[in-house]
This record gives structure tokens, sequence and C-alpha cells, in this order.
């Protein structure tokens, strides 16, 4: 008995996994030099992955996102699971890992490719 309830316990808690995981969504933002060529985003509450390309906007290139009204020059205020896992080269695209938004609107930039500070809007 003690083994089916093992078994019933771990098929449960990968089917719970494997259902968070397929509800993740993936925001697709492409920078050139001196900008996002996304210049404000609109999403519903959720989990995102942010893909980052560097269309040849500078030699490493990547992503900030602050909660609209903190100061975006302190990393405190930064929402760490947003920024790529790793600069964004040239001509390349990175992930960044997943990152919970609620409602409420977000500021995003790139500080290494310096761009003006756009608007994420979660409904």
């Amino acid at each position: 008995m003690k083994k089916i309830i093992s078994i019933l316990v771990i098929a449960l808690a990968f089917t719970i996994n494997t259902n968070a995981q397929s509800t993740v969504k993936t925001v697709s933002l492409e920078q050139t030099k001196g900008e996002f060529t996304q210049k404000a985003l609109t999403l519903s509450e959720g989990s995102y992955v942010f893909e980052i390309f560097n269309n040849h906007a500078a030699k490493e290139v990547g992503l900030v996102l602050v909660p609209k009204g903190k100061d975006a020059s302190k990393p405190e205020n930064h929402i760490k699971t947003a920024y790529v896992t790793a600069v964004v080269k040239d001509g390349k695209v990175e992930k960044s890992n997943v990152t919970k938004l609620t409602k409420g609107e977000y500021v995003y930039f790139c500080p290494l490719n310096p761009t003006p500070q756009y608007t994420l809007t979660v409904k």
C-alpha cells in the first residue's frame, strides 16, 4: 500500500510540474542600435521567458526589467529572473529564466546598448 501511495504522489508531482511548465510563454524582443524594436508590451498575468535578439545593436546586449516607479538605476530594484542567462552577443539570441509577472506596470531597457525605458503593462 505504501508503494502505491508513493507512486501516486510521484506521478501527481510530475503532472503538476509538467502543467506548470506548459504555461510559460515566450516574449521575443529585438534590439537594434540604441533601441528595442518593440516600444511597449501588454501581457496577461503569468510566467514568461524573455528571448532577446541582438540585431547588430552592440557587441553585447541584455535586458533589465523593473516595476514602474522604482529607481531603475539600482540593481536591487531589478527583477533578476528577467536578466538573460548570458549576455547576448552580436547576431545571437539568449533567454532569461522564467519570470512571474503580476498586474501592474514595468519598464524594460538595456544598459549595455543604452536604450530608452519602455513600458510593459500586465493586465
